[in-house]
């Protein structure tokens, strides 16, 4: 494959995630502390519907900032949770752990 011919065989994996205060200087993924393990971590989810729902069972502090759910590559989320020192767990709509993202 010459240098110009995009590569049509990359599988990118995306993930949607809660941002608190999207479009400002203070956006910021939303984390939790895992209450038995006090373990830092991100919740990530496979579809849109998933993480809205789940967000609508989590703790937050509605009076301070505004929340959306993005997608984000793969790659980039777990940067950011890495330089951030947090696991990312893939979660269902229940808040059940399916998967841990990065170890």
């Amino acid at each position: 494959m010459d240098a110009q011919t995009p590569d049509t065989n990359t599988r990118e994996n995306w993930y949607y995630i809660i941002i608190q205060n999207p479009g400002t200087s203070t956006e910021q993924f939303v984390g939790f502390r895992a209450p038995d393990t006090d373990e830092k971590f991100l919740p990530a989810f496979r579809t849109k519907d998933q993480a809205q729902a789940c967000f609508a069972l989590m703790p937050k502090d509605l009076f301070n900032g505004n929340y959306d759910t993005q997608a984000v590559i793969e790659e980039d989320l777990l940067a950011i949770a890495d330089d951030a020192g947090h696991k990312v767990y893939l979660l269902d709509e229940k808040g059940t752990i399916l998967n841990y993202l990065n170890q």
